[in-house]
């Protein structure tokens, strides 16, 4: 009689047979293009929700820019109608001021009561319409007498203009009733109301149809191809004209919004698909081959035994930093030596990182060591949660902290384990019950591309680190050859900053101040540079960064102090004996307890007048470590000096430092001033500083004067003085009374 075979042996003999994997990978592939349609069409819902959330979005701004040209063309209605002997000069200044301001208009014209267009504005392009009987039609003069009686705005719709194109006339009655004296009208070309309320918002990324009436009556294309089948028209809610918009996206703005999960999901699911079934082969391959199992399981029990006696050896030595608990830079090293011998072994990559903390100096100094100790502490938590049988992390002193990373298959293990660090900066610091925001810049070396020992690795994971400080700090750097060059160099120039301090090498170039009232020079702002006895004249870019990693920028703040005030005393019996020298202060020259003690000793000893030196500081210094510069600010401006606010409009703009610093002047940024004359915006905020600023009492610099229209904008807007390559460069102090003697605006010829 047979025996029945258990039901467990039955299945591991199906199990076993070559047709399994392939009816896994069979089903995976089923279930895989199931997920990737379903993801397709979740993205397209999604495109089309998108579309129409924006489309609306366009719709609703583009309603509340053209109420606002209807609002303003009722003003000028209103004011026509209050003043109706208003001379036709004056009608023209005032129409000039609101094409200025909304220069969207072609033109603003009044009409008579007989509908006859008598005054327009501009003249040039325009002149066919005077004279021109805007009831053109019936129907046109019925709309208008309507809105004559009731006094209501009229919009014509878009027609053939007088003067050449298609385009659209809003009409503002100046009054209404029997007191009507006709009408006040905007024109506006379709062309030009696209390029300036509509081109703008879309950036080219929809193909838009102005619909009027169920016809299109005016489409702006869009610079690439469209996909028609994705469009959303949304209805304009505007008085008196029934317009919808309809926007097709081009088929760049529906890749923004694709994403790579479906085809990503498909991939995966079919790789998860085949690497089941290549693990089901390799199974049964394994089920032959205990033995090399077991052996290899020996090797590995060995490798971790002699793993656990290195770490119980290296425990004696102490290996443990005591204010962070993580290792320190001996027992790292010695593990890093470990660990690259098991990776040449092993044909293995590992990466090291060096992290320092940035600005922790100036913390430190200005907050106190122990403020320094428990915020390393902190920092050293965050970390020692990334440690695993892969990754350490030591200590190496001071606020450097190294990680090392075993096994490393791909460059981008490294970067993901970068990015697990910046997280652990993510959420501030909480420290004596306030919150600080601390960020990190790291320099990493690859074994054995960077280096093929500890040593040498770690000096080309510093070397980065360097390297990624010049970029800013806040971000990484990998090590490339060519760092040490550039390291190597870069050591040079620290070594001849400390010379250029003994051998006074810095000279002081001055930049004149305009005053915009009197058009006279009445202060200069002094650029220290560096006269290099083999590189030449070295820029502050290239040093002053070098200065504040090495804490000299104190010592050159002194001098530029010294040599302004030395300055002002060789000018004493000249034509520029009571010009003031504004001279730039870093955040940490601030901190400094004896600054104010000082300024006073230089005052006494140059015979120096405190007024006739300002100080600047930007915006970010003013609210690092508020209490302390308050008080500092306070007893410099206690002496008599003048204080004033560098690059205002680009950092933090907070209005409070404004209340309660003592500021005399501000300085508006120059990315604001090159394209004052051209862009509303940086018009707006410039004439806003202005006059917060006035309001306050506190006068007004603006940086970067480059052009006449700059000038002459901020002239018409009563900005203070300005500064800029437009009324002279930075000379040398020998230069400088040449340089105002001639006056600093260009002469022009007739």
């Amino acid at each position: 009689m047979r025996l029945k075979r258990p039901l467990s042996v039955v299945l591991a003999r199906q199990l076993m047979k070559p047709v399994f994997p392939a009816i896994i990978l069979l089903t995976f592939l089923v279930i895989a293009t199931g997920l990737k349609l379903g993801l397709d069409s979740e993205e397209d819902a999604q495109i089309r929700q998108t579309l129409a959330s924006d489309t609306d979005s366009l719709v609703r701004q583009l309603e509340q820019d053209f109420l606002n040209h209807l609002i303003a063309l009722r003003r000028m209605a209103d004011r026509l109608a209050l003043q109706p002997d208003m001379p036709q000069a004056v009608w023209r200044e005032d129409a000039r001021n609101y094409l200025q301001d909304f220069q969207t208009f072609q033109a603003i014209e009044w009409i008579d009561r007989h509908f006859v267009i008598r005054w327009l504005e501009p003249v040039e392009g325009n002149a066919d319409a005077l004279g021109y009987n805007v009831a053109f039609s019936e129907e046109r003069r019925e709309e208008l007498e309507r809105a004559r009686q009731l006094g209501r705005l009229d919009i014509s719709g878009v027609i053939n203009l007088t003067q050449g194109g298609t385009g659209l006339v809003a009409y503002a009655p100046v009054g209404s009733g029997a007191d009507n004296r006709g009408f006040i009208a905007g024109v506006f070309r379709m062309e030009k109301l696209a390029d300036a309320l509509i081109a703008p918002r879309v950036h080219g990324n929809f193909s838009l149809a102005l619909i009027e009436d169920g016809e299109v009556a005016f489409s702006l294309p869009a610079r690439t191809a469209t996909n028609t089948d994705f469009s959303h028209t949304t209805a304009a809610n505007l008085p008196t004209v029934q317009w919808s918009l309809r926007a097709v996206p081009t088929n760049e703005w529906i890749d923004q919004y694709r994403s790579n999960w479906p085809w990503a999901t498909f991939i995966s699911m079919v790789a998860l698909g085949l690497l089941v079934s290549l693990s089901t082969l390799l199974a049964q391959v394994v089920l032959k081959r205990n033995q090399a199992l077991l052996r290899t399981r020996q090797d590995l029990e060995e490798e971790i035994d002699q793993r656990i006696a290195v770490q119980q050896d290296l425990a004696h030595l102490k290996s443990t930093d005591p204010l962070t608990g993580l290792a320190n830079r001996r027992f790292f090293m010695e593990d890093l030596e470990h660990t690259l011998l098991q990776a040449e072994r092993q044909m293995r990559q590992v990466g090291l990182i060096m992290m320092d903390l940035d600005r922790f100096q100036m913390l430190n100094d200005s907050l106190g060591h122990q403020f320094g100790d428990e915020l390393l502490v902190m920092v050293s938590e965050r970390l020692n949660r990334l440690s695993d049988e892969r990754v350490m992390v030591g200590y190496s002193g001071g606020d450097e902290f190294m990680i090392c990373q075993q096994h490393v298959e791909d460059i981008d293990d490294v970067i993901n384990l970068l990015g697990q660090i910046k997280a652990c900066f993510a959420e501030p610091f909480e420290i004596d019950n306030e919150k600080h925001h601390v960020t990190a810049t790291m320099g990493v070396a690859v074994y054995p591309q960077s280096g093929m020992d500890a040593d040498i690795l770690l000096r080309n994971a510093d070397i980065a680190l360097y390297r990624a400080k010049e970029q800013g700090r806040n971000t990484y750097q990998f090590y490339t050859e060519g760092m040490q060059e550039r390291e190597v160099r870069r050591l040079e120039l620290d070594h001849d900053l400390s010379e250029a301090l003994a051998r006074n090498q810095f000279e002081l170039y001055f930049q004149p101040q305009l005053d915009l009232v009197t058009s006279r020079a009445c202060s200069v702002e002094a650029l220290i540079r560096w006269n290099h006895p083999q590189r030449g004249l070295v820029p502050p870019v290239e040093f002053i960064p070098l200065a504040e990693e090495s804490g000299r920028i104190t010592e050159i703040g002194r001098w530029v102090i010294r040599a302004a005030c030395q300055q002002i005393r060789k000018w004493r019996g000249t034509p520029l004996e009571n010009m003031r020298i504004a001279i730039n202060l870093s955040g940490r020259e601030l901190g400094e307890a004896d600054l104010t003690d000082y300024l006073a000793r230089c005052f006494r000893e140059f015979s120096v007048e405190p007024q006739q030196l300002e100080i600047e500081l930007t915006e970010q210094t003013f609210i690092e470590n508020v209490e302390h510069n308050h008080q500092q600010m306070r007893r410099i401006s206690d002496l008599g000096v003048h204080l004033a606010i560098d690059d205002f409009g680009v950092g933090y703009s907070s209005l409070g430092y404004l209340r309660d610093f003592t500021v005399d002047l501000l300085k508006i940024d120059r990315s604001f001033i090159t394209d004052v004359a051209e862009r509303h915006d940086d018009a707006v905020i410039t004439r806003a500083v202005i006059n917060l600023a006035h309001n306050l009492g506190i006068r007004v610099v603006a940086e970067g004067v480059e052009t006449e229209q700059q000038l002459l904008f901020l002239k018409q807007h009563h900005c203070d003085m300005a500064q800029g390559y437009y009324m002279s460069r930075p000379v040398p102090a020998g230069d400088l009374p040449a340089v105002i003697a001639r006056g600093l605006l260009p002469v022009r010829s007739a």
